[in-house]
């Protein structure tokens, strides 16, 4: 397994720390690339973030479970209170397995699964950054050689969840002269996750949606394809 990168890298003795007792937890998770990003936390915030990358790529069938494991050990999940999950658009068996994953416990243990697209996460942290534009919508786009492009467009909004809206869901489009037509001053930004930013941000937001008790059923949490994965046959 390829070594995770070091952020919030949790020590052995701080998750036994957060684990003592019957204190809930709240995981994220996020497959939506080749780097897997996992982020737990108590519910509330009562106890340290612990957030991990691991850049997997195709080898993530094989290590998913380990993966979460390292950030909160399978003795801690009956203690899940809410979860939430990266629904895509990304690699097709990636974002299965995780989505998978995470409908399988939210079913299990019978608690809320937030789904958040991969797409609006990273428009959530260009706006906290300011790289991108505070005013007016703005595509994130993905190329996918000989396919097109993957393109969403997004645009800063107080009143929405972290305050980023979703104008179009990502889709695919043939070339970026769509994109112009639809929205012709909105500018075209990479959409490209960081992990495990991406990951911690997910669990922010499944903390504020436990907080507000949102309800989120776990049925229609499904993964986002804007390609076919049997196009072509």
């Amino acid at each position: 397994m390829s070594e995770p990168s070091p952020s919030h890298d949790p020590s052995p003795a701080t998750v036994l720390q957060a684990s003592r007792g019957t204190v809930p937890w709240v995981l994220a998770l996020h497959s939506s690339s080749d780097t897997f990003g996992v982020a737990a936390q108590p519910l509330g915030g009562a106890g340290p973030l612990q957030s991990r990358a691991f850049p997997l790529g195709r080898s993530l069938s094989n290590q998913l479970l380990k993966c979460v494991e390292a950030v909160l050990p399978a003795s801690q999940w009956s203690r899940l209170a809410r979860l939430a999950v990266a629904t895509g658009p990304g690699g097709f068996t990636g974002t299965r397995l995780s989505v998978v994953l995470a409908r399988t416990l939210a079913q299990q243990l019978a608690v809320p699964l937030d789904g958040v697209g991969s797409f609006a996460l990273i428009a959530q942290r260009l706006l906290a950054a300011a790289a991108a534009p505070a005013a007016g919508s703005f595509w994130l786009v993905q190329e996918l050689p000989r396919r097109g492009l993957v393109a969403g467009l997004y645009a800063a909004d107080p009143i929405q969840t972290a305050g980023v809206i979703e104008r179009l869901t990502p889709r695919l489009y043939g070339k970026s002269e769509q994109l112009a037509e639809l929205a012709p001053a909105a500018p075209l930004l990479p959409a490209v996750p960081v992990l495990p930013a991406d990951a911690e941000l997910l669990l922010a937001r499944c903390q504020a949606a436990a907080a507000a008790d949102r309800p989120a059923p776990w049925q229609p949490v499904l993964p986002l394809y804007p390609t076919s994965p049997v196009e072509g046959l």
